[in-house]
């Protein structure tokens, strides 16, 4: 499932916070309570790179995810660079589908 960071900003009184959610949707100010915020920008977070130990992982968060991206292993890499090479070629081969 696709999962992102979405940046806001409060038309009412200028506060920015993030939140995650598997869609790009509207959000409430937590600051001043205006509803219906639309996010500026967002990052996708549905395939992410991290360190763990001594490798680099590419995970990629489930169909089966609700309220967080309940991440699986898809591969793991001696270096960032492999580990995202890796993800950038798997995402530009099938841009509609998981990796």
């Amino acid at each position: 499932m696709a999962w992102y960071r979405n940046h806001y900003q409060c038309a009412r009184c200028d506060a920015e916070w993030t939140d995650d959610w598997s869609c790009m949707c509207d959000d409430d100010c937590p600051f001043c309570g205006a509803r219906h915020m639309s996010p500026h920008h967002n990052d996708d977070l549905t395939h992410v790179t991290e360190r763990r130990a001594d490798r680099f992982v590419v995970l990629r968060s489930m169909e089966s995810a609700e309220e967080t991206p309940d991440y699986e292993l898809v591969a793991n890499f001696p270096s960032r660079k492999l580990a995202e090479a890796f993800l950038k070629a798997t995402l530009t081969a099938s841009p509609n589908t998981s990796a």
